[in-house]
């Protein structure tokens, strides 16, 4: 078997992929194919953290800027990521992957709080960590919370998983002409504003020089691939 390229990831989830088809919710077959990805790379000894959004039950920015206050719509979206989080515990728990969900909000019924120290320790013995809640502060992206989280866990690597393979010129579901990027520096995903992470997550991954790809979470192999360093969606680093 070949070595492993990445021994520690943070797995960055959208709440709309748990959705599958449906424009809402949760689709319980998409959520069983992700525990079984991320079952397969656990098998191999790579310890998963993951953070997942909270789009399919609650957008924050949407509501904001249909009038609610931005503050407590971005409190609600928490409130979705946690949901989303135990969704995937329990998919995960199922199939026998002991998972923890941290969260950024203290629930203690619900989930453990965040704390890093004790995060390392269940990566260390390889459970899987679902960091969920956000950053626990509004105006804050999940996309901001993988990076943080990746940053205090020490991954080598973001695994950003979308519906598409990779980082394009543009929208390859509505322009057919977009070409896809094999490669790009954080400052060209910057300057062409390319919807990749926003900015504050690519910065503070520049600034760590942790890197990130882009992949299609729901081509079977494609996580297992990934940590074998093979060439898998848009890899960002550098610049």
């Amino acid at each position: 078997m070949p070595e492993l390229t990445y021994q520690r990831i943070l797995l960055k989830i959208s709440g709309e992929a748990l959705a599958g088809d449906r424009p809402f919710g949760i689709s319980t077959d998409v959520v069983r194919f992700i525990a079984e990805e991320v079952q397969a790379v656990r098998a191999l000894g790579v310890q998963v953290g993951m953070v997942v959004g909270g789009g399919n039950i609650f957008r924050g920015m949407e509501a904001s800027a249909r009038g609610m206050d931005r503050t407590s719509a971005d409190y609600m979206g928490m409130l979705a990521t946690v949901m989303n989080g135990l969704a995937l515990q329990d998919a995960l728990e199922k199939i026998g992957v002991d998972t923890r969900v941290q969260t950024a909000i203290q629930m203690q019924q619900v989930a453990e709080p965040f704390i890093r120290r004790r995060a390392l320790r269940h990566l260390e013995k390889g459970r899987v960590v679902i960091f969920v809640g956000g950053t626990g502060n509004p105006y804050f992206t999940t996309d901001t919370t993988a990076a943080l989280r990746a940053m205090e866990i020490s991954a080598q690597v973001v695994c950003k998983a979308t519906k598409v393979d990779g980082v394009y010129s543009a929208d390859p579901m509505q322009d057919p002409a977009a070409t896809k990027f094999a490669e790009l520096t954080y400052l060209e995903v910057l300057s062409r504003r390319l919807r990749v992470m926003d900015s504050t997550a690519i910065s503070l991954c520049m600034d760590n020089r942790v890197p990130i790809v882009v992949f299609n979470l729901h081509e079977h192999g494609r996580l297992r691939q990934l940590v074998f360093g093979e060439r898998v969606g848009t890899l960002v680093r550098g610049g």
